[in-house]
C-alpha cells in the first residue's frame, strides 16, 4: 500500500489517527520523561520520542505534528528562522488533518468557547488555536480581541 493509499484511510479531523501513518512508514514511537518539549523526531534513528505524562489528546496532536515533519523530510529543526517555519508548517498541517472543517463547523454551533471546542474536537486548545488562524486568523467563531470590522 503506497503512503497515499494510507494517508486517505488515515481519514481527518476526529477519525484521524497518526499512528497508522506511523505504522505504515515504520517509525518507531518511543515515550520516556522529556523536560522542555512534549516530542521529538529523531530522523537518524526513524523514531518519534513523545513525553510519557501526556493526556490521550496531547499525545494524538504531537504525533499528529511529529507525523508533519517525517512527511517533510525534516532532518533537524535546529534554531533560528528556519526552526520556526519548520514548526509552524508541522503545526498547520497536522492541525488541518486533526480538525476537519465540518467537525469544526458542527461543534462551533453549540460549544460556547475555544476549551468546550478543543475537547469536543479532542485537541489541544493550542492546535485548535492554530486551525483557527489557518482559517484566516479571524478567530472564528469565538471573538478574539475584537471584531475584525469593528474594531
Amino acid at each position: 500500500m503506497s503512503l497515499s493509499q494510507v494517508l486517505l484511510l488515515a481519514h481527518v479531523g476526529l477519525a484521524y489517527r497518526p499512528t497508522v501513518v506511523l505504522d505504515h512508514l515504520g517509525i518507531r514511537v518511543t515515550r520516556t520523561w522529556l523536560r522542555d518539549t512534549w516530542g521529538a523526531w529523531c530522523s537518524d534513528r526513524k523514531t518519534i520520542v513523545v513525553a510519557s505524562n501526556l493526556s490521550p489528546v496531547q499525545e494524538r496532536c504531537v504525533l499528529a505534528h511529529e507525523v508533519e515533519h517525517v512527511l517533510a523530510d525534516d532532518v533537524t529543526c535546529g534554531w533560528g528562522p528556519l526552526a520556526v517555519r519548520l514548526e509552524r508548517a508541522a503545526d498547520r498541517e497536522a492541525a488541518r488533518k486533526l480538525i476537519a472543517i465540518s467537525d469544526l463547523a458542527e461543534v462551533a454551533q453549540w460549544a460556547p468557547d475555544v476549551h468546550a471546542a478543543a475537547e469536543e474536537l479532542q485537541v489541544t486548545e493550542r492546535m485548535l488555536q492554530v486551525r483557527l488562524h489557518d482559517l484566516k486568523g479571524e478567530g472564528w467563531p469565538w471573538p478574539q480581541g475584537g471584531s475584525k470590522t469593528a474594531g
